[in-house]
């Protein structure tokens, strides 16, 4: 294995290194007790505020017997009070591995190319892949083997979106995302999607019409209209997404045994309604803490070779 590996997108695994450290990640729920961070130290590197990922990372690093260094944008200033380049310099001389969470994508490939150590993309405006590491583990935990299932995505074609496309095909996942005209993923993280497949019979598909997506879906997933950064689009988003909200009524479209995912936070009365995180299909609780094993099977493996 390379003596450095960054996880910026979900692509950075192989099918068989997701499957792995799926694997991995159900040992490590299952016992706590291993410190294979033990003598490590970690920054977690902050543009944007976070509940999961925050407490997550630091707990899980503390749990791997690892120390924890968190230092928001205010104590940072990345790429304003000092560029990126020397904050990844500095920091590879202090800790073994840099966890960022930032608004653009392209400042966490500079971390990349200037740190020593391995970067994680803990969230970027391109792709989310730690959520979708979490979302792969429970959808295991609650459909059994990932091959021959089905997700279906209401809502925006964001970072969550385009992670979910491009990481569940390669695992035999068949993806449909629901969304209005302008809203959709791009094209070309659509045609990687059916790259990465390897196989003609998976299907990465589109459409305006939830209905159609949901239709024999085994999961049924949705996002905030609005992400971090876009608050002033709130009420164009308002507007273009009605009629995209995932309700019990639309849920009932899919199949009976279907599970409802959403990686929050909510903005409710909007993508859902309220009450529809208890909803008795939902599984959003069991994603938000199955961050915890996800990440710690990540870190492993970046910091030790598994």
């Amino acid at each position: 294995m390379p003596s450095k590996r960054n996880f910026l997108s979900i692509t950075d695994f192989s099918p068989q290194e997701t499957a792995d450290l799926l694997r991995r990640a159900c040992q490590m729920k299952a016992d706590r007790t291993g410190k294979p961070l033990e003598g490590k130290s970690v920054a977690l590197l902050f543009e944007k505020p976070s509940l999961r990922t925050r407490a997550s990372f630091e707990v899980g690093i503390k749990q791997m017997g690892g120390n924890c260094v968190y230092m928001g944008q205010e104590e940072v200033g990345l790429g304003v009070r000092e560029s990126i380049a020397d904050v990844a310099r500095v920091l590879s001389g202090y800790v073994d591995c840099i966890v960022a969470r930032v608004f653009e994508h392209k400042s966490l490939e500079e971390l990349a190319a200037y740190a020593d150590v391995p970067v994680v993309n803990a969230l970027s405006d391109w792709e989310h892949p730690c959520q979708i590491m979490a979302d792969m583990l429970t959808i295991q935990e609650h459909q059994g083997e990932l091959t021959g299932l089905k997700l279906a995505f209401i809502g925006d074609g964001n970072n969550v979106a385009r992670s979910l496309c491009l990481g569940l095909p390669p695992m035999g996942v068949h993806f449909t995302i629901a969304g209005p005209r302008g809203y959709d993923l791009d094209e070309a993280s659509l045609s990687l999607a059916r790259q990465r497949a390897g196989d003609d019979s998976i299907q990465v598909l589109t459409t305006t019409d939830p209905v159609v997506a949901v239709k024999d879906a085994d999961i049924v997933y949705t996002d905030a209209w609005t992400s971090m950064g876009q608050e002033d689009e709130a009420e164009i988003r308002r507007k273009a997404f009605q009629g995209y909200t995932v309700d019990p009524e639309l849920l009932s479209k899919a199949k009976p045994s279907a599970n409802f995912m959403h990686d929050m936070p909510v903005h409710y009365g909007e993508e859902i309604p309220p009450g529809m995180l208890e909803h008795s299909q939902s599984v959003a609780y069991d994603q938000a803490h199955n961050r915890l094993p996800a990440q710690n099977a990540i870190l492993e493996y970046l910091l030790t070779g598994g």
